[in-house]
C-alpha cells in the first residue's frame, strides 16, 4: 500500500515538473525493467540514460533512440541540449511563443499613445487593436504587456 502511494505522490510530482514520460511503455531498455531505480515514467532520467548509452556504453543513435522511444531527430537534440547545458537542458521547454509576439514595440507605442488620451480599459484597448491593425489579443495580454511596457520605458538609466 505505501508503495502505491509513493508511486502515486511521483508520478503526481512529475506531472507537476513536466517531466512525466507519456510515453513510458516504449522505453525497451533492460535497465528500465529490471532495476527499481531506473523509472520509464522519468523523462529527465530517460533521456539522460539514453544519451549516456550512446556515449559510455557505445550504442548505435538508432538502437538507444528505439530502446527509449525516441526518434533519432530527438535524441541529436537531447545531446546537443545536454551539452550546451547539462541537465537542465533535458528539460521539456514550454512549447509555443517566448514573448508577446502580437504586441510589437509599435502596438504598444499606440496603445500608451491612446492611454495618454484618457483612462482606457483594456477591453477598449482590444477593440482598438483589432479596427487599427487587424489584431486579436485577449484583454489580459494588454494589461500584462502595458504593466511591462511602463516599467520598461519608466527605469531609470543605470
Amino acid at each position: 500500500m505505501a508503495d502505491q502511494e509513493a508511486d502515486a505522490n511521483k508520478t503526481r510530482a512529475l506531472t507537476r515538473t513536466g517531466t512525466l514520460n507519456k510515453k513510458h511503455p516504449d522505453v525497451r531498455d533492460e535497465l528500465f525493467h529490471e532495476e527499481d531505480f531506473f523509472d520509464p515514467r522519468d523523462l529527465l532520467q530517460v533521456k539522460y540514460e539514453m544519451l549516456r548509452r550512446v556515449r559510455t556504453d557505445h550504442w548505435p543513435v538508432t538502437r538507444a533512440a528505439a530502446a527509449y522511444g525516441f526518434s533519432r531527430f530527438a535524441y541529436y537534440d537531447a545531446a546537443a541540449n545536454f551539452s550546451a547545458q547539462g541537465l537542465a537542458g533535458l528539460l521539456p521547454r514550454k512549447k509555443g511563443p517566448r514573448h508577446p509576439h502580437k504586441l510589437s514595440g509599435e502596438v504598444l507605442q499606440f496603445l500608451d499613445e491612446r492611454l495618454d488620451e484618457k483612462p482606457y480599459n483594456a477591453e477598449e484597448l482590444a477593440s482598438m487593436l483589432s479596427h487599427h491593425f487587424a489584431l486579436e489579443v485577449h484583454p489580459r495580454s494588454i494589461g500584462r504587456a502595458m504593466a511591462r511596457w511602463k516599467k520598461k520605458r519608466w527605469r531609470k538609466p543605470g
